[in-house]
């Protein structure tokens, strides 16, 4: 089994249980960081994790048996971010194939965000700010 421990981090703020954790070999982008930020912060200073790079690089192994139970806790970078959606943008184009979005809306109050719910007409009637093609099935 493997879980993806993915989402908007702090300090504070963990998704996943600590006993998921121990049960697991655990993969993070930047240990240091992940240790501040992601759900390894509720776990003591040497608990053992692997930074993914290693894993990607040959340097360790990655999953070692259909039973292992493996975490990725990514807190994430912008840079991540930034290259699977460039990598979306250039696949769609060559494939000639997705959809301009907004991923931006434009909004009268950008600090209410629960304006959009139900407004979706009115954001597809905005001006987009940013977007990329997407693929579709």
């Amino acid at each position: 089994m493997h879980f993806n421990g993915v989402g908007g981090d702090c300090p504070g703020k963990t998704e996943l249980h600590a006993d998921v954790l121990r049960a697991a070999s655990v993969f993070v982008e930047f240990e240091p960081q992940t240790r501040i930020e992601g759900d390894l912060q509720q776990m003591p200073a040497d608990f053992e994790v692997t930074e993914l790079w290693r894993v990607l690089s040959g340097q360790t192994a990655g999953r070692t048996s259909d039973a292992q139970v493996t975490v990725f806790d990514s807190v994430g970078f912008a840079i991540e971010d930034y290259a699977a959606l460039h990598f979306l943008h250039d696949m769609a184009r060559e494939l000639g194939i997705g959809d301009v979005i907004q991923l931006v809306p434009q909004m009268n109050d950008p600090k209410d965000l629960f304006a959009t719910i139900g407004a979706t007409a009115d954001l597809q009637r905005a001006p987009a700010r940013s977007s990329i093609a997407t693929i579709s099935a």
